[in-house]
């Protein structure tokens, strides 16, 4: 597949903007209500974006999770498949798909990369095992936890620093992942996870000489390297304009040589594939053998594993499409535009910039709110009264409490603006960074939250918030005061 090595098109006028690399043949109509109305409908999601009803949301940028754009390829594939129960033809392609880019042998399919963290954790984690990871993500943790299990994050130390010119933030710490193991024992680690494009510190990338790395110190310790793939065409992107040796290489040939490093990969497919679905692929028979009886037992027969076939072919579609440079520098490339735009007004965000969304630095934009009134999920809320743009809290309020019902503060505390693969433009790009200048301008009016309804786990997908004080009203009048229309 021919690919090119420049990551954008340049400009006559010297202007530095992405160049969408597609063009637009369906539509879906917007909705921009008035700032009362959009002060009412958080009121009524308790301050939580996860509970806002899609009809008032202008941009959704909450996730790049199942809401990005197919292509006409991948829908023309939908109606190729083969309807059945068991041995559907569908899954063979797929897995033939599967086995050509990563070079595996067995792929057991799932409904979503959730699912198979709960296969993974069933088959492999024992209470009091431990599990080392670059960093977690939350349902991750949560599939762990709940059996008895622990985390212990092996990063490096430009990892947490916001702003950082480290290109690979994603990477291991090699020093830590070796103290780890020897004080925690070898037999005693379920595995090492290792996250392309780890979502919990601003969509930062891991490199392929870390991959390299991780994977020759498990081999030599028995221990079992899991890659949790949903993020890796980001990833990938990175990995071919930052990693000097792979700037030539082919994006076939990087991904062959991810796939021969680890013993377990898994995905999201609602990520990497761009449709809804997920799976697990490995070499080994023994973990083959152990996981396939779990994929029966919580998700459906081994050839759709609780997908729809449709959307099966629609991922086969999407996972070849992910070997094309033009398609995976997308996201990149938008992230880098709404980065900059928000830098220039003097916004504090993530940098390096990541793959998968803009992520805003709550602890600096509204550093008088205390964590343990979640400011980061105060700020995505006060972010969508200002433009009916969802965003997603990823700081304290998407922790657990310990067990003597204490916060966990986060050891960061972002809104991430996510950009799912060619949905949004410029020009909303654009809108997006007006209205957080805007708001930054009145950054001081952003008071914190407190919780009315707090489930015990996964608090952040189903809890509900009050404001503490009027804040949120306030900052609505404000905004009808400075634009008048109120859009």
């Amino acid at each position: 597949m021919l690919e090119s090595n420049c990551t954008k098109i340049n400009f006559f006028s010297g202007e530095d903007i992405p160049l969408e690399m597609h063009k637009v043949r369906m539509v879906q109509r917007l909705n921009l209500s008035e700032v009362e109305r959009r002060l009412a409908v958080i009121e009524e999601a308790g301050s939580n974006t996860f509970l806002l009803p899609n009809r008032e949301v202008f941009l959704d940028m909450l996730t790049d999770s199942g809401v990005n754009a197919m292509s006409e390829a991948q829908y023309a594939a939908m109606m190729m498949a083969d309807d059945s129960y068991a041995g559907s033809e569908t899954y063979y392609r797929l897995a033939a798909t599967l086995t050509d880019i990563f070079g595996t042998k067995y792929f057991l399919p799932a409904h979503q990369g959730r699912a198979c963290e709960n296969i993974l954790a069933n088959a492999f984690v024992t209470e009091g095992s431990t599990a080392i990871m670059n960093y977690h993500f939350t349902t991750t943790k949560a599939h762990i936890t709940r059996l008895g299990g622990r985390v212990i994050e092996a990063l490096g130390e430009q990892a947490l620093n916001t702003v950082s010119t480290d290109p690979f933030k994603g990477n291991f710490d090699m020093a830590k992942l070796r103290r780890s193991v020897e004080e925690t024992g070898p037999g005693n680690i379920s595995f090492v996870r290792i996250e392309a494009g780890t979502n919990l510190i601003g969509g930062q990338p891991i490199s392929l000489d870390s991959m390299r790395q991780v994977s020759a110190f498990c081999k030599e310790k028995k221990i079992m390297l899991v890659l949790d793939a949903s993020l890796l065409a980001d990833n990938l992107y990175f990995i071919k304009t930052r990693e000097a040796d792979c700037r030539a290489r082919e994006l076939a040939d990087i991904v062959r040589e991810i796939g021969s490093l680890m013993d377990i990969i898994y995905f999201s497919a609602r990520k990497l594939g761009c449709a809804r679905g997920g799976g697990i692929l490995t070499s080994s028979d023994e973990y083959f053998k152990k996981m396939r009886t779990l994929v029966t037992l919580y998700e459906g027969f081994l050839t759709y594993g609780g997908m729809s076939v449709r959307e099966m072919e629609a991922i086969n579609v999407g996972l070849r499409e992910t070997l094309d440079f033009n398609v995976i520098n997308q996201t990149p490339l938008f992230v880098e535009a709404l980065g900059k735009a928000l830098e220039a007004q003097g916004i504090p965000v993530v940098t390096p910039f990541g793959g998968l969304g803009c992520h805003v630095d709550a602890t600096r934009f509204v550093d008088h709110i205390p964590q343990e009134q979640y400011p980061a999920g105060a700020l995505a809320a006060a972010i969508y009264i200002a433009g009916g743009i969802r965003g997603m809290e990823r700081g304290t309020l998407s922790e657990q409490r310990q067990p003597d019902g204490s916060e966990t503060l986060a050891q960061m505390e972002l809104v991430r603006l996510a950009i799912p693969k060619r949905v949004f433009t410029y020009s909303q790009i654009k809108f997006v960074a007006d209205r957080l200048a805007w708001l930054y301008q009145n950054r001081r009016m952003i008071g914190g939250l407190e919780f009315e309804d707090e489930p015990e786990t996964l608090r952040f997908f189903l809890g509900k918030l009050r404001p503490v004080g009027d804040w949120q009203k306030a900052l609505a009048k404000k905004f009808r005061k400075d634009m008048p229309s109120g859009l």
